[in-house]
């Protein structure tokens, strides 16, 4: 969860600073066996809960965008964030979702979202 500025951090970079919005998915992940039987049963191997979390940043100055964009064109990142159920700041191997800026003006970029998926299911 977001509950402070020093709540997420990727790569040993505190994000707090940058983003205005951070939604927390846990996504459950399936195997091909899963489905419905014939009697209408929910049946299937249940592989684990990998965390996504999305977060929305502000509109960043050129220098800010020069610290961000490395972050989220890397294969992998390291993401620590607070995870309720847990009770405790947890570090995750994520990758990123396809990101896009807006420009509606010369250096002008609008604020944009990216979504951090974890690699591993959760702990």
């Amino acid at each position: 969860m977001y509950i402070d500025k020093d709540s997420i951090i990727i790569d040993d970079i505190n994000i707090g600073q940058y983003i205005t919005e951070a939604k927390f998915g846990y996504n459950k992940l399936w195997s091909n066996d899963t489905g419905r039987n014939l009697a209408g049963n929910m049946v299937g191997t249940f592989k684990g809960i990998f965390p996504k979390i999305t977060l929305k940043f502000r509109k960043l100055e050129k220098e800010e965008l020069n610290i961000i964009a490395p972050l989220l064109n890397k294969a992998r990142q390291n993401l620590q964030y607070y995870d309720p159920e847990k009770n405790k700041k947890i570090t995750i191997e994520t990758y990123t979702g396809d990101w896009e800026l807006v420009s509606r003006a010369i250096e002008d970029g609008q604020p944009f979202s990216c979504a951090f998926i974890s690699t591993k299911k959760r702990p």
